[in-house]
């Protein structure tokens, strides 16, 4: 008799009310990858993006699907040949594969081994699995942008999961950094080493009045003007990394996917564990409210993350 285990399922693709907490069988692996037992599952923007159908154009999505792509969990078994982890094992990690159906809103994942790394033991499990997709977007955009010590770094959104990850990795890189938010977050911008400023406009003149020299490194966690406000102040205007604009690039900058590397969860984690990376969860759900969880991210003021527990 096939196992079976709880997941949030998507029938059809639709906003947060066509995701259903049901009953599938439980998946198996393979060679190449692990069944991860999952304790928590992150929730980013684009997990609701995926089920509206908005990434049809970028990924292949089957249906029904189960969303997400960030995961913290133990090693339940090993698919053939696997030597990376072995039963027991505590991992997180960003489960993408090539096709996206079979996601992290469930009791298990089976995830391909170069999309894991060893969980830092400094952080529990719900920041664990809150750290994977926002922390390698803000490091790849970083190493992207070749973001060296003592340069000074812009980070647009610096509030948010990608942003206050990109703030903690810049100055543990020894950068100096400015990040925009809304006035409420600007004490918390500070606890993470960030010089903040109020987003809207005048803001390329708040930027100045701090770096009068102008800026070395933009990231753009929020779209609209923020390439174009970042290339009036960048010292050199290629420099800016945009994990929102498609477009960057036709602006002279740079427009990153977020790719899942296994040595870089494991630089993210040597980073938690030095006490230079933290993971600050907005909140965190029961697996069966997942519907709430989208529409709390969908409001687009979610401080840090929002993680469902599963186990």
């Amino acid at each position: 008799m096939t196992a079976r285990m709880q997941a949030v399922v998507a029938h059809s693709f639709g906003g947060p009310d066509v995701l259903e907490l049901t009953e599938i069988d439980r998946p198996e692996a393979g060679p190449g990858s692990v069944l991860v037992r999952v304790k928590a599952a992150g929730v980013n923007p684009v997990d609701w993006h995926v089920v509206a159908g908005h990434m049809n154009a970028f990924l292949k999505v089957g249906l029904p699907l189960v969303p997400g792509f960030d995961v913290a969990g133990v090693v339940e078994a090993v698919g053939q040949d696997v030597t990376e982890f072995s039963t027991g094992d505590e991992v997180f990690g960003y489960v993408r594969t090539d096709e996206v159906q079979y996601g992290t809103y469930a009791e298990f994942v089976v995830a391909p081994v170069h999309t894991l790394a060893r969980r830092p033991t400094s952080l529990d499990w719900q920041q664990s699995a809150g750290l994977p997709l926002v922390g390698l977007t803000a490091l790849q955009a970083l190493v992207k942008a070749g973001t060296g010590a003592g340069e000074t770094v812009l980070v647009h959104a610096a509030a948010g999961g990608v942003g206050s990850a990109a703030v903690q990795i810049a100055v543990a890189r020894g950068a100096r950094v400015i990040g925009t938010a809304s006035e409420r977050n600007h004490e918390f911008l500070r606890s993470l080493g960030a010089e903040p400023v109020t987003y809207g406009d005048g803001l390329a003149e708040r930027v100045r009045a701090l770096a009068p020299e102008g800026i070395d490194v933009a990231v753009d966690c929020v779209g609209g003007d923020a390439v174009a406000v970042s290339q009036e102040l960048l010292k050199d205007h290629t420099r800016v990394v945009s994990i929102v604009d498609m477009v960057a690039a036709k602006r002279g900058g740079h427009h990153i996917f977020t790719q899942p590397v296994s040595s870089d969860l494991d630089e993210l984690a040597a980073l938690a564990d030095a006490g230079k990376l933290s993971i600050h969860v907005d909140q965190a759900l029961p697996l069966a409210k997942a519907a709430e969880a989208f529409v709390r991210s969908q409001a687009g003021r979610v401080r840090g993350k929002i993680v469902l527990d599963v186990a």
